[in-house]
């Protein structure tokens, strides 16, 4: 697998406006990024766990850790809208409401990072983008489990009004940004650019690219508005609000939105570590009670929780409160016809929804596209992967089921089907 780096919070302390970028924006932007000494403080610290834990070394080392025994609540999460029900069920008390003792959350810049906390045992609670478990139990063999999703939705393709780009098609001979190659945000463009005739291909930077080729490279979610005014990508794919954030500061402009080609899909999820799980099962219930009830909470009062979750609130996230309520809730035809952004708008999702269940048809559908998918590194352990046996080892069913048992609510997302509400067919429109 590639390593990535994990530069960039771009903070926001400008009020946004929707005109063309400024040289302000772009001064601000850059000037906003990451400190470059604090990354690699960052990258230094997290390197000093990954040498004690053996994190880069063979997947038997991963699989020996063993997570801490006391039941303190520790959670890792990136500054994006997929960790909203891990920040409201802190900040609402929904985990002391359970008696669980709780840190505050710690905000963490990269993926890498947060595996590597993860796997350290800094973190035991963590969002994962959906992919990112299959590598590491798979790969790695560290005893990762998905408890439940996150979110539903919450991403985007924009595009740099520089390019012209008004249509996927557009994006050929074009530099894209991902968060991560074990991403729902790689899958789905993949998807996407191969509808399209297009090539997806990793080149490095600056490599001439054929007509028919659109180079992927990663990126931190937190560089990429930065990148996309100063003109060094054409594009990105990433969760909210740098979607917003793009839009309003950094010239872009929402091509499509992922949740308007695949209805309702997952793109987070909520992890812990297996071990943990089996030794106390009390308390990953109590623990799966909060994140449960964090869910509802968030579906029901969008603007309440980006409010909260903003720097003008809690500082969770550290962008101001109008960008991240637009991640949250801005989501109509009129908005965003120019490009076509949503053109199922008969799907009734929202921006992004709030939903537990980990349905198994979505899993066996990631399984299969990965396969496909174009990665950094060695995927061979993808080759004879059973879509079949991820469902029922890499997931946990038995906690979240309880906790919706307990709380009511969750029925309340747009497309849930009360008649069925454990499975569903997946449904996909690129």
């Amino acid at each position: 697998m590639k390593k990535t780096t994990t530069p960039g919070i771009a903070t926001s302390t400008n009020e946004p406006n929707e005109e063309a970028m400024s040289q302000a924006d772009l001064d601000y932007l850059q000037e906003h990024e990451m400190n470059r000494r604090d990354f690699v403080m960052d990258s230094l610290a997290m390197g000093g766990l990954a040498a004690t834990f053996g994190l880069t070394g063979s997947a038997a080392s991963w699989a020996s850790i063993q997570p801490p025994e006391d039941e303190v609540l520790r959670i890792g999460y990136l500054p994006i809208t997929d960790a909203t029900v891990l920040l409201v069920a802190h900040a609402k008390g929904f985990f002391e409401e359970e008696g669980i003792k709780t840190e505050r959350p710690t905000l963490i810049r990269g993926w890498s990072p947060l595996i590597e906390g993860f796997a350290a045992g800094k973190f035991n609670l963590v969002h994962f983008l959906k992919p990112i478990p299959i590598w590491m139990r798979y790969n790695n063999g560290f005893p990762v489990k998905i408890m439940s999703w996150a979110h539903l939705n919450g991403s985007g393709v924009v595009v740099g009004k520089h390019t012209g780009v008004e249509s996927f098609e557009g994006l050929g001979g074009k530099q894209v940004a991902v968060p991560y190659w074990y991403s729902m945000h790689n899958i789905v463009l993949q998807m996407a650019l191969k509808n399209v005739g297009l090539k997806p291909v990793i080149k490095g930077y600056g490599e001439e690219l054929a007509a028919d080729e659109v180079n992927l490279q990663i990126m931190p979610p937190p560089d990429m508005p930065p990148a996309l005014a100063a003109k060094k990508i054409d594009a990105f794919i990433v969760a909210e609000p740098f979607n917003a954030a793009g839009e309003l500061l950094a010239g872009g402009k929402m091509l499509r939105f992922t949740g308007d080609m695949w209805k309702n899909h997952p793109c987070c999820v909520v992890c812990m570590n297996e071990d943990k799980v089996k030794a106390n099962p009390e308390w990953t219930q109590k623990v799966m009670n909060a994140i449960v009830k964090a869910q509802i909470y968030s579906q029901q009062n969008k603007k309440e929780v980006a409010y909260l979750l903003s720097k003008d609130g809690e500082g969770y996230l550290p962008m101001k409160a109008n960008v991240v309520e637009r991640a949250m809730t801005l989501y109509d035809e009129e908005s965003y016809a120019e490009p076509d952004a949503i053109q199922n708008p008969d799907w009734k999702s929202g921006r992004i929804d709030f939903q537990p269940w980990p349905f198994p048809s979505a899993t066996k559908l990631i399984v299969n596209e990965l396969k496909s998918t174009l990665v950094g590194g060695d995927a061979t352990f993808l080759n004879d992967l059973d879509p079949n046996f991820v469902v029922e080892d890499l997931v946990d069913y038995q906690f979240v089921k309880a906790a919706m048992e307990k709380h009511s609510g969750w029925e309340d997302v747009p497309g849930f089907n009360a008649e069925n509400p454990f499975e569903r067919e997946e449904i996909i429109n690129l």
